[in-house]
């Protein structure tokens, strides 16, 4: 029987990587290598090493080969999807200048309102970039950085996303595609391109900027001898552009110009995500945005608290996460590390509506319920976006698709279930992103 024939698919995300071998022929997911990752700071400050990703990329890689029984040279190409937003700077010889700053990092708070005041107002900004700055678009970090760590952005010789400079290690080409490259507040989904005006409201070099390939999909590059000797992967094989990691769960869902269209997305990890892919383009202030990795749009609305934020309450309360019921009059906002969506960068989490025969698994059950409806709120804001009344029968019973770690736990699906008193579909595959990746 003749070798198959496998890519792999990459998910670097805020906690880990992922690599899934899939066969490039039926699609079928052959396994999972995974490699933890090490976020450090408090008080709002979240950064990683660009080296930890790289050094996952390459365990993960091994690991998901030996699962699979495989050979190397069964892998005929790559490709990075990644967390969004975060700052990489890199000196001359693409070695990180400082740790990333995460998507989830909100020093930039005030940078990103005075980003946003500078141009005009909210509508300014929808109108060219979808996205009003907020403090985990990376404009706003790039502002941060050049008032507080200002030899390291003026050492930059490039600036990249996560996924972009995993992707340069590869194929040693400085490459992005629109989808990621739409969130980071100087790209115009108006004119599909970089966008001078903001560049020049950035203080940002274009020349610090990897190229921008017509979509995620796009071969970059092949894969550098270096590269394939530290991964142990064939140097020649097909790398391609990549892209974010919401971009990349959507193509593994079947969203887009050739799949479902309008169709909604709960992610529940470590943020709370909903979106869907469509060709409208929105330019409401309370979503974001975004290209998807097809040349279609991705409007999106995320929420900083999840997965988290509930674990660190049924921690507090000493319960399992899953031991937990309905709320009653318990009301818990666990905006733990402050919010998103809504725009709250400052705000902390807010319990009420106790009584004497509150129980501890109603706590947790109000934490959970608080995450969810926040979530649950920007959905209905995501379906007028795509053009659709969310309180239209035909649209209320169009199901709503839950991926991430939360959709593996019972009290999650529940929750929401009960909630949003939507049909559930909870996909098989479990590495959406990876997939969409590969």
């Amino acid at each position: 029987m003749p070798s198959r024939t496998v890519v792999i698919g990459v998910d670097s995300s805020t906690q880990s990587t992922k690599a899934a071998v899939i066969d490039a022929v039926t699609g079928e997911q052959l396994a999972v290598g995974r490699t933890p990752h090490t976020v450090t700071g408090e008080s709002g400050a979240r950064e990683s090493d660009p080296e930890v990703w790289w050094r996952a990329l390459g365990d993960a890689v091994a690991a998901g080969l030996k699962e699979s029984g495989l050979p190397a040279r069964s892998v005929t190409g790559i490709a990075v999807a990644g967390q969004q937003h975060g700052l990489v700077v890199l000196d001359r010889s693409g070695r990180p200048l400082r740790p990333a700053l995460l998507w989830n990092d909100t020093r930039s708070a005030p940078q990103a309102a005075a980003l946003t005041a500078e141009l005009g107002g909210p509508a300014a900004w929808t109108g060219r970039t979808g996205s009003v700055p907020v403090a985990s678009i990376t404009a706003s970090k790039w502002r941060w950085l050049r008032e507080h760590d200002p030899e390291a952005a003026k050492g930059a010789a490039g600036v990249r996303l996560p996924h972009d400079f995993l992707t340069e290690r590869l194929a040693g080409v400085a490459a992005t595609d629109p989808g990621d490259a739409s969130g980071t507040g100087w790209y115009a989904t108006a004119t599909g391109a970089y966008d001078p005006g903001l560049l020049d409201l950035l203080g940002l070099d274009p020349a610090l900027l990897p190229e921008v390939a017509p979509t995620g999909a796009t071969r970059v590059g092949s894969l550098t001898d270096p590269a394939a000797e530290a991964l142990g992967l064939p140097a020649g094989i097909a790398v391609a552009a990549g892209t974010g990691d919401n971009m990349s769960a959507a193509v593994g869902l079947g969203l887009g110009g050739a799949g479902l269209l309008d169709h909604p997305v709960l992610s529940l990890g470590t943020s709370g995500v909903v979106f869907a892919a469509s060709r409208t383009r929105s330019t409401d202030p309370a979503l974001s945005g975004f290209a998807a990795a097809d040349g279609t749009f991705l409007p999106l609305a995320c929420t900083l608290n999840c997965t988290l934020a509930v674990d660190k309450v049924a921690a507090l309360l000493g319960l399992h996460r899953e031991d937990t019921a309905p709320g009653g009059e318990a009301v818990l906002l666990p905006y733990l590390d402050g919010e998103r969506t809504p725009d709250l960068p400052t705000a902390s989490g807010l319990l009420t509506g106790l009584r004497h025969d509150t129980t501890p698994q109603q706590l947790l059950g109000a934490a959970y319920e608080g995450a969810a409806v926040t979530v649950l709120r920007a959905l209905d804001t995501l379906l007028r976006a795509c053009g659709l009344d969310p309180d239209a029968p035909e649209v209320a019973a169009r199901p709503l698709r839950l991926i991430g770690g939360g959709a593996q736990g019972r009290a999650w699906v529940e929750t929401v279930r009960r909630l949003s008193g939507r049909p559930l579909v909870l996909p098989a595959g479990g590495e959406l992103v990876a997939l969409g990746a590969a």
